[in-house]
Order: structure tokens, then C-alpha cells, then sequence
């Protein structure tokens, strides 16, 4: 029967990712079913390993969000212009996640940390200078949502082997 719920957990895990596509906590669900794992089958797996993995998980979220800074920084945005972008992109989500079955949140995130920056660069830059830091406010959560989803596969890469009796 172990095998018929390892299965199971196994396939969870793989469907958790396809929520990175919606904005949705992917790399926090893998991380919530392997401790599920570790609590229903013990010797599967140490505590340490569910720890590491839930490092994993807030380095893949922190690093979401410094690209985008980073991004939006090396594209020549102020502080203002970074938070302006990471705001969007949140609000973005939540917004566009009602459309397009809800891939509208991606969407969302790319085309709402644009705007955020480009609107919170506008005081106080020319329009050219504006639009730069959104690019680059585009281009950094791009990249992070990447690197996230990224993680996200190593996170279930390493899980199944401990899930698999």
C-alpha cells in the first residue's frame, strides 16, 4: 500500500509545480507533502532534509523578488521605482488571476511589475528613464520567476527519491 501512496505524493508533488504558473505557492505545497511524507513514514526521511528544503523554498521566494530589484536596479530604477515594481507585480497577480484559466496571474505578475515601476519612476524622471527601469523591473521578474520554478523542480527532483520506498 506504501507504493500506491508514494504514487500519489509523487504525482502531488509534480502537479504542485504547475501552480508556479498561477502566482500560487508552489515550492511551499512540495515542501507541505514531502512533510506530510516524513510524518505518515518516518524513516523515509531525517527532519534535516525537510529543513534544507524549506531553505530551499524561501531562498527560491527571496530570490524571486531581488531579481526583480536587481533587474529593475541594473535598468537604472531608484528604491522607489523597485518597490513601485514589486507591488505591481503582487497586485498584478492577484488581478489577473481570474483570466485565461488563471495564467492571467503570470501575466499579471510580468505586466504588473512593468507598471509599478514605471509609474512609481515617473515623479521625478524623464519618460525614456522610466520606461528603462520598467523594462528592467520586467526583465528581473522574469528571470526570478524562472529561477523560482527552477528550485521548485530541484525541491521535487531530491523529494522523490526519500518518497520512493
Amino acid at each position: 500500500m506504501e507504493y500506491v501512496w508514494a504514487i500519489f505524493l509523487i504525482f502531488g508533488l509534480c502537479i504542485s509545480q504547475v501552480l508556479q504558473l498561477f502566482s500560487m505557492p508552489a515550492n511551499w505545497v512540495a515542501l507541505g507533502l514531502v512533510a506530510l511524507w516524513k510524518y505518515l513514514y518516518p524513516a523515509s526521511m531525517d527532519w534535516n532534509f525537510v529543513i534544507i528544503l524549506a531553505v530551499v523554498a524561501g531562498a527560491a521566494e527571496a530570490l524571486e523578488f531581488g531579481l526583480q530589484a536587481w533587474g529593475a536596479g541594473r535598468y537604472g530604477a531608484s528604491t522607489r521605482g523597485n518597490v513601485g515594481g514589486i507591488i505591481g507585480a503582487i497586485t498584478g497577480a492577484i488581478f489577473g488571476a481570474p483570466f485565461f484559466l488563471g495564467l492571467g496571474a503570470l501575466i499579471g505578475a510580468l505586466g504588473g511589475a512593468y507598471l509599478g515601476c514605471f509609474v512609481a519612476e515617473l515623479p521625478g524622471r524623464t519618460k525614456p528613464e522610466a520606461l528603462r527601469a520598467a523594462k528592467g523591473a520586467f526583465v528581473g521578474k522574469a528571470l526570478g520567476f524562472t529561477v523560482k520554478t527552477a528550485l521548485g523542480a530541484v525541491i521535487v527532483a531530491v523529494s522523490i527519491p526519500k518518497v520512493w520506498p
